[in-house]
């Protein structure tokens, strides 16, 4: 698997269709300066981050520092692009998807598009209880519905950085395929909001209007995006040494 290290991280450089479906099980999440800054004061983030099958760029910023450190450019693979992919493989397929997140009405919303974009898929979900942690008992109801739907795609809407944690904890519990958080995805497709237009990702924009569109997540994400940036200049200066 092709990778390129970004300050500690060892992100995915190549493409969705070159992972083998046959593996026993992928665990997949996504990386940005956000990520980065927010993994610094929370260990069990940055252990989740560091120890995922695949970790994919979603996030302009970690381009930009693997080109400044490795000379490379490293292509998006969003939560959406993700989902996409493996919808479009579960259709080909006849597989089972789950929807892990949410409420009850985003989800049902999410498995009514599904159905009529695609009508070979077979989904399931479960919303679980709405709090900061999780007890045993919640963990164990999620494991418990997840395995008696035996899905081959696991897709986690739980947001940032607890569905990371919680699919990182959990991963060798459950019986799926394919592992991958997705935060705001499933509020997307369910149409509770808006993703920026295509044109606008494509440019590598797409932040910047969500800054318009959200400026509160802008204005709490700032100061960990900072925190990349700093580390970044640190390491290309030679002052700090970031190593995996």
């Amino acid at each position: 698997m092709e990778t390129t290290p970004v300050l500690g991280y060892n992100v995915f450089s190549s493409r969705l269709d070159v992972l083998d479906p046959s593996i026993n099980k992928l665990l997949i999440n996504t990386f940005s300066p956000n990520s980065y800054g927010l993994a610094l004061s929370d260990k069990k983030f940055e252990t989740a981050l560091k120890h995922t099958d695949v970790l994919v760029l979603d996030g302009v910023g970690i381009a930009f520092g693997s080109v400044l450190l490795n000379g490379k450019n490293i292509k998006k693979i969003s939560g959406q692009d993700c989902f996409d992919y493996y919808m479009a493989e579960a259709n080909k397929r006849n597989w089972k998807v789950y929807f892990l997140g949410s409420t009850e009405q985003t989800l049902q919303k999410i498995k009514d598009r599904a159905k009529q974009e695609f009508p070979n898929v077979i989904t399931g979900s479960y919303s679980p209880p709405y709090r900061p942690e999780f007890t045993d008992e919640d963990n164990a109801a999620m494991v418990n519905a997840i395995n008696a739907f035996k899905p081959d795609v696991l897709f986690v809407g739980l947001t940032a950085p607890k569905q990371e944690k919680w699919a990182y904890e959990h991963r060798d519990k459950v019986n799926a395929r394919i592992i991958s958080t997705i935060g705001n995805v499933f509020d997307w497709y369910a149409g509770n909001s808006k993703r920026p237009a295509k044109i606008w990702i494509n440019l590598r924009l797409e932040w910047l209007v969500r800054i318009f569109l959200r400026p509160e997540i802008f204005k709490r994400n700032t100061g960990n995006q900072m925190m990349f940036l700093r580390d970044l200049f640190l390491h290309i200066t030679h002052i700090k040494r970031i190593k995996a």
